[in-house]
């Protein structure tokens, strides 16, 4: 398994929902407060994006949960946490 780290708040259901897929698929992450306004600013800058979750395999910014969800639902999820294919980054 490759690296995962997820960057969350406590109230945002879509971080709930990307580590409820997480969690059902048995992948072990890091899991991250986004809380502060530092740690956001640092995530904006990284991913182009303000939202949470952001979601990182292997080092690479893959997007919220929407985009996880998508690659779960392509099939690309599996092989990417396996390190079998490289992760698409959003960027």
């Amino acid at each position: 398994m490759v690296d995962v780290r997820i960057y969350t708040t406590r109230w945002c259901p879509y971080c709930h929902r990307a580590k409820a897929l997480l969690e059902k698929r048995g992948v072990a992450f890091e899991e991250i407060d986004a809380s502060d306004p530092e740690k956001r600013a640092w995530l904006a800058e990284q991913t182009g994006s303000r939202t949470v979750p952001q979601i990182f395999i292997a080092g690479v910014p893959v997007g919220g949960c929407d985009d996880l969800h998508a690659l779960d639902r392509a099939g690309e999820l599996a092989p990417i946490l396996a390190g079998e294919r490289p992760p698409p980054s959003v960027i």
